[in-house]
Formats: C-alpha cells, sequence, structure tokens
C-alpha cells in the first residue's frame, strides 16, 4: 500500500508539472504494447519472454530541438529459469509494476521523429508462477545437491531503477515507439538478504538484471 501511494503522488506530480508548462507542441499520449523481457543472470539459466505495458506520458518543450517526456506505465514482463532436462525444470515467471519515467528527447525531425534517452524507477510486485509450477527445481547446491525451488525466488526487490534508449516515429497524433530498457538494480538483491537461500545457492549472491525490448504505439490528445 505505501508504494502504490507512492507511485500515485510522484505520477500525480509529474503531470501537473507538464500541464503547468503547457505550451504549443506539449502532448498527453496515451499508449500501449508489446514487450520481451530477458534476464542476465549469472546464478540461474534463462530464457526470455512476451508480456506487454501501457500508460501515460507528457510530452513537453524543453529547449529548441529538445523536449522532455514525463510518464507512467503499468507493465507485465515474462521470462524463465531453469532448463528442461533431468535436473532441472524450466520454469516461467511473472513481474508486475509500475514505472516512472524521465526521458530527455532529441527532436530529429520536429513532430515526426525522436530520440528518447534517460532514467526510469521501477516498483515491482512478487513474481508469480503458476500454482503448479510452484515446486519446480530451477537450480541445485553443487555440493549438497540441495534444490532451489521456484517458491523460493517469488520476493524479489520492490525498488529497481533501469536506463531507457529509444526512437519514435510518426505524427503528432500516432507514434509508434521501439525502445529498450536495461535494468542497473539486481532484481534478486532482496533474496540475499536470507542465508538459507544463499546457503543453497553455493554461499553466493543471487544476481539478475532485466533487459526489455518494447514496441508501443503512442496516442497524443
Amino acid at each position: 500500500m505505501k508504494n502504490l501511494l507512492f507511485v500515485c503522488v510522484l505520477a500525480t506530480s509529474l503531470f501537473s508539472f507538464g500541464q503547468y508548462g503547457y505550451r504549443d507542441g506539449n502532448r498527453i499520449g496515451i499508449s500501449g504494447g508489446i514487450s520481451n523481457c530477458t534476464i542476465y543472470s549469472s546464478t540461474f539459466d534463462s530464457k526470455p519472454g512476451n508480456g506487454f505495458a501501457g500508460g501515460l506520458s507528457v510530452r513537453g518543450n524543453y529547449y529548441n530541438n529538445w523536449s522532455m517526456i514525463y510518464g507512467m506505465q503499468f507493465f507485465e514482463s515474462n521470462f524463465s529459469l531453469g532448463k528442461n532436462g533431468i535436473e532441472t525444470r524450466e520454469t516461467e515467471f511473472s513481474l508486475q509494476g509500475v514505472q516512472i519515467r524521465l526521458l530527455f528527447s532529441y527532436n530529429v525531425i520536429q513532430d515526426h521523429v525522436s530520440i528518447d534517452f534517460g532514467p526510469v524507477l521501477q516498483v515491482n510486485g512478487k513474481l508469480s508462477v503458476n500454482k503448479s509450477a510452484e515446486n519446480n527445481v530451477i537450480k541445485y547446491n553443487n555440493v549438497t545437491e540441495a534444490p532451489i525451488r521456484a517458491k523460493d525466488v517469488l520476493d524479489v526487490s520492490t525498488i529497481g531503477g533501469a536506463f531507457y534508449f529509444g526512437v519514435s516515429g510518426g505524427t503528432k497524433v500516432v507514434r509508434l515507439v521501439a525502445f529498450y530498457q536495461y535494468g542497473f538494480t539486481n532484481l534478486f538483491n532482496k533474496l540475499n538478504k536470507n542465508t538459507d537461500l544463499t546457503a543453497l545457492n553455493n554461499t553466493e549472491n543471487f544476481k539478475g538484471n532485466l533487459g526489455t525490448i518494447n514496441a508501443q504505439v503512442v496516442f497524443n490528445l
């Protein structure tokens, strides 16, 4: 509840500021599209999966050919951990949450083509997994052969950060956007506070960084 309140207050502040600075060229956008998420991890074997994201943004004039974008998006990302085989099971996980963006945008062609980049604050829920897959083994301890199961790794870090780089093109009303986000914070860092889990992980820290490719359509009001 505290995280949700924090997100709502921050989002309201960003959107209010965007409206306060309204000038010709400032636009409110509604966006949605598909994503492909990979988790870069030295801890687990992983496989990318498809998801979706959508939300609101405010694009405002800043200086000469530069604009700024304030935005909030809800997302669902999917990926698999483990591998198909006798020892471990490939298990699909789902991550849902909210992202707050503050982006710089360079207008290559005014109102038509831009390059966008900047930081993203991400608020994560817990990982979810199909109930029938909760006991799937996704890794074994190298010495004791004790298993790490899917249900053991669901409580991931709540707050994360990412860097956004993308390109958008179209008209004032409709734009296509393609972008990549790399999570520079460790999604599994919260697991490292559990000494029983790190013992199962050969006394090593859990590591995992999200990388997501997105394709979206933006409708500007």
